[in-house]
């Protein structure tokens, strides 16, 4: 990924110099797996397509996640110190300028995904699933969701499942349907949608697995979880059943991938298995 974190460096350097750039590029920049560029630039394998084609919108896309994150962390959400090893950008700055670095990621995000080099109505479709899956009906959604959870004395699987299949789903559905668009595949939509939400589920259930398995400093982030006597998929299906429904969904999502007309998923694939077996 070193050829896009390049990429992904020069673009916010593009931003005018202030403290809310420093602090746009220490959370941007900040490490992380990258999870949603690799999964579009590995659909876009899977259709014959060269990864590069995808930078801008992988870009645009990881300037949603990183500000969702650093709106996340701070006291009014989740009230996390540390983040991927290091503190948390309200922490790091202070809490109005990690706002408003959230907020210049987000817009950024917008600008970011017209550099795209496709046609004007592929464009047009992918700023819309931008705004889709990360808005009010989409990433934002599942954050309000967990929020009024919070203040549930219980929860139920169903409702759980319901904020993952939102809060952590949508961006990874987005990368998913990106590359389709990108590819000119248009029809795929339908089953990355339910692959992107598989995913989204089965991502949160490892998370829930790795709060009670490790520590913060192998995790590289505050377990607030555990500390808010939050309830999880672990704590309701206990972590054996947990494990095997991170299974369930791989199976699920591997029989998707086969009635697809795709050149090459093995780089997809490995991918998908590398999240289910992730130790971080």
């Amino acid at each position: 990924m070193s050829e896009f974190e390049r990429y992904l460096k020069e673009q916010i350097e593009e931003c005018s110099p202030s403290p809310v750039r420093d602090a746009m590029e220490y959370s941007l920049m900040n490490g992380g797996k990258r999870v949603r560029p690799q999964l579009l630039f590995d659909a876009l394998e899977a259709y014959g397509y060269k990864k590069e084609a995808g930078y801008p919108m992988a870009a645009a896309i990881e300037m949603i996640h990183t500000y969702s994150l650093i709106h996340d962390d701070l006291p009014a959400m989740d009230d996390d110190d540390l983040r991927r090893g290091r503190p948390s950008c309200h922490k790091a700055f202070d809490e109005a300028t990690a706002i408003l670095a959230g907020d210049g990621l987000l817009t950024r995000a917008f600008a970011q995904a017209l550099r795209s080099q496709t046609g004007s109505r592929q464009k047009v479709m992918l700023i819309e699933n931008l705004s889709k899956y990360a808005g009010a009906d989409g990433m934002i959604l599942g954050q309000s969701l967990d929020l009024q959870a919070e203040k549930r004395p219980s929860s139920t699987l169903e409702q759980i499942t319901q904020i993952d299949r939102y809060k952590t789903g949508q961006l990874l559905i987005l990368p998913l349907v990106s590359a389709a668009i990108l590819a000119g595949q248009m029809q795929d939509i339908p089953r990355w949608i339910t692959i992107g939400t598989d995913l989204g589920i089965q991502f949160q259930i490892v998370d829930d697995i790795l709060d009670i398995t490790s520590t913060e400093e192998e995790m590289g982030k505050s377990l607030s979880d555990q500390r808010n006597h939050k309830a999880t998929f672990v704590t309701l299906l206990g972590l054996e059943k947990a494990r095997r429904q991170v299974e369930a969904y791989t199976k699920e999502i591997e029989d998707l991938l086969a009635q697809m007309d795709l050149k090459d998923s093995s780089s997809l694939r490995r991918t998908i298995r590398t999240l289910q077996d992730r130790t971080n």
